[in-house]
């Protein structure tokens, strides 16, 4: 399913990129990011240092752009309008991957069954996006593209369709037990039988982030930027304690991921 999807939606990007061209003057940049990700999830505490740095995971992806104020097929800048000097259209493939544990006061202290079972919970999710983004620069894109040296500062919205496996575990054995899983978990949630899950599906997301360039010849750029990512569902990460009864589960899962990528230009 997901593969399918991917070829599919990779087939439609090459050709309405090409047909766009054809008809309208766009040119191709295409790139590779990747960084560190911090999964903000059920597990651990909210708002807690250690659980932050502890739910961390990786991220790689494969990005294309849309430049409207360039078009390879005269070698020549197209009609100057704000749009095109400041606008430019971002698709992404992207994958990332993270390790889930209780952190935090409620594994801490003196020793319960409680606290055991928080601590031997385990889980992790890995998350296939694709989607785009509108990016915004407020500096003008001619100027930065033949400024050797200069920024390119930008703050982008979009929306991604996200396939995610995420699996929950304990190392006191199977999870669904008195024994072994706290009782939060225990409570049936949504159409699962436990606040927990072991799963394969799909959720939409809106993503959005703020970074720059740095042009470091007249056809490639460094870039750096930090994406805030929310899901539209709480089961990416794998636990949804029910909210009717334990109140403090109050959002979806989301994640923060600042990446460090590389964009080619095509002519």
């Amino acid at each position: 399913m997901i593969q399918k999807f991917i070829v599919f939606f990779c087939l439609f990007l090459f050709g309405f990129s090409n047909v766009a061209i054809a008809q309208f003057g766009f040119s191709h940049e295409i790139g590779v990011i990747a960084g560190p990700v911090a999964f903000q999830s059920d597990y651990g505490e909210r708002h807690d240092l250690s659980t932050n740095a502890g739910n961390s995971g990786f991220g790689i992806g494969l990005i294309h752009y849309m430049n409207f104020s360039y078009t390879a097929e005269c070698n020549c800048y197209t009609p100057e309008t704000y749009f095109n000097d400041h606008f430019k259209l971002r698709s992404e493939l992207s994958y990332n991957k993270t390790k889930l544990n209780h952190f935090g006061q409620w594994v801490e202290g003196n020793p319960s069954l409680g606290k055991e079972q928080l601590k031997a919970m385990n889980g992790n999710t890995a998350v296939t996006n694709v989607g785009m983004q509108l990016e915004f620069f407020p500096l003008s894109i001619r100027d930065f593209t033949e400024t050797i040296g200069s920024f390119g500062p930008f703050i982008s919205l979009g929306g991604q369709y996200s396939f995610y496996n995420t699996k929950a575990s304990s190392t006191m054995g199977p999870l669904g037990t008195p024994l072994t899983t706290f009782p939060k978990y225990l409570t049936p949630t949504d159409d699962r039988s436990y606040g927990f899950s072991t799963e394969s599906s799909s959720v939409w997301s809106v993503v959005s982030s703020v970074g720059t360039r740095y042009k470091l010849s007249p056809l490639s750029d460094l870039m750096v930027d930090l994406r805030l990512q929310y899901y539209f569902s709480d089961w990416v990460d794998g636990l949804k304690p029910n909210p009717d009864l334990y109140k403090e589960n109050k959002a979806n899962d989301w994640l923060v991921w600042f990446n460090v990528g590389y964009i080619y230009y095509l002519q």
